[in-house]
């Protein structure tokens, strides 16, 4: 409850007041010691109390970026919304800087484009001092009229991101504002004056022939002197629209130099993709030639070879030379003599060569019937037969 907006309070630039300040920040402000005790319960006539204990400004500082007390009035003021008028009385102070830059503040948040003008622009002739804290801690030196510059012309402050306003070139053009003028334009126009009435003055003393009486007929004083504002005031008004158009024609021709420098990129580019194409369309050629060379290769090895089912174009059947020579050399010996062997007689042949082998060995088939006599007892005994 404590960190709720004032249900009254209006909408500012479409979002809630407090949501002009960072989550993050936000969140650190509603933790601080100084916001849950010293900002409790405070209104906007309370508030100026609080303002005028304040000895300096700044966000937040330290390594855990504790807020200040400065931050936590501006928090406490987008909550409660004080009416303008307030707002006012803040700025015009002249008592208490720290009030009158804590109102300026809050109007820059807050404020319209032609408000933020109108009640900050004055501020620039105070040059008091201010105590600035830094993000390390330490503190700064800064004025009144410095810290206003910085609200009016910075995009950050305090850690905080300022709202964007319209320049004031722009707001002098559709006739919100009026020109400027410097509150020491006031003492310059004076210096100018007596300066031009003394040389006046010397002049008609030194030409010859001049007198009082010449000198009381000329213009009068005042009038001069009106004359003479009025035409450095429009002095100062051509010097600002000029300033102006050469901004202004400053700008067109960097944007239009960025216009070129975007149009020499976009046709560098499609020259490049047009290259890059142009290569593609190379290698699939070379590719498709390729293949082409090696199709035409194996169909014309494929032609000079004999053909798989034995027969020419014409459908003959015919063999080749190489192919009748390896059909003379598979056939076996024995089927060219016109003798077929059957498979079952190779073994009873070699039984019965063995067998002869055996005989031959035993000398039972010696010439001499005695000697073969002798060698079946001797088989029979298991002695070795006689050998002639």
């Amino acid at each position: 409850m404590a960190n709720r907006t004032d249900p009254l309070a209006k909408s500012i630039r479409g979002t809630n007041p407090q949501n002009l300040v960072e989550k993050i920040l936000r969140t650190k402000i509603y933790q601080n010691t100084y916001w849950k005790e010293q900002c409790f319960g405070l209104t906007a006539e309370t508030l100026v109390d609080k303002a005028m204990e304040l000895d300096h400004l700044g966000g937040t500082n330290g390594g855990n970026r504790r807020p200040t007390p400065f931050m936590c009035l501006v928090m406490k003021m987008l909550q409660i919304q004080p009416d303008k008028e307030i707002v006012v009385e803040f700025i015009k102070n002249p008592d208490y800087k720290y009030v009158r830059v804590l109102g300026a503040f809050y109007l820059r948040l807050t404020g319209t484009d032609v408000d933020v003008y109108r009640y900050l622009e004055p501020l620039y002739n105070d040059y008091r001092k201010l105590r600035l804290q830094l993000n390390d801690g330490k503190f700064t030196l800064t004025h009144v009229d410095e810290y206003i510059d910085e609200l009016l012309t910075k995009d950050y402050s305090c850690d905080i991101a300022l709202p964007r306003i319209k320049k004031r070139w722009t707001l002098e053009a559709i006739g919100s504002l009026e020109p400027r003028r410097s509150a020491l334009e006031d003492d310059f126009e004076e210096e100018e004056e007596k300066d031009e009435e003394d040389e006046q003055i010397a002049d008609r003393v030194d030409s010859p022939g001049g007198n009082d009486k010449d000198y009381y007929r000329a213009r009068s004083p005042t009038r001069e002197k009106d004359r003479d504002k009025k035409r450095d005031t429009h002095r100062y008004r051509d010097r600002e629209h000029e300033r102006d158009r050469d901004y202004e024609r400053d700008y067109e021709r960097e944007r239009g130099r960025g216009r070129d420098r975007d149009l020499r990129d976009r046709d560098r580019d499609r020259d490049r993709d047009r290259d890059r194409e142009r290569d593609r369309d190379r290698d699939r050629d070379r590719e498709r030639d390729r293949d082409g060379r090696r199709e035409r290769g194996r169909r014309r090895s494929y032609s000079r070879s004999p053909s798989r089912d034995g027969k020419d174009r014409d459908g003959d059947e015919y063999r080749t030379s190489s192919s009748r020579r390896h059909h003379r050399r598979s056939i076996s010996p024995k089927r060219q003599r016109g003798g077929e062997v059957n498979e079952d007689e190779k073994p009873k042949r070699k039984r019965e060569k063995k067998a002869a082998a055996a005989m031959r060995d035993d000398g039972t088939d010696h010439p001499d019937p005695e000697i073969a006599e002798q060698n079946r007892i001797r088989l029979s005994l298991g002695i070795k037969p006689l050998r002639p």
